[in-house]
């Protein structure tokens, strides 16, 4: 396969893992009994912790990454 190809696979398993990684640890404004007033949404999370998210992302997708190119 060319290197284009794993890197597109590579691409896919990052998407993937980003929307289960986004969930963890994140505390929505009404869970943590904080009112925004007008306008706020209630179900935002209070610290998204976007850097720490996406580079747990990186390398877990790199570990299945990995998987599914020992397996083709």
């Amino acid at each position: 396969m060319s290197p284009l190809t794993y890197l597109a696979i590579y691409f896919i398993c990052w998407w993937i893992v980003l929307f289960p990684v986004l969930s963890l640890g994140a505390r929505s404004h009404s869970e943590a009994g904080l009112d925004l007033g007008d306008g706020g949404d209630p179900g935002a999370p209070v610290l998204p912790n976007l850097k720490r998210k996406f580079i747990t992302t990186t390398w877990v997708a790199a570990i299945l990454w990995l998987g599914v190119v020992v397996i083709i």
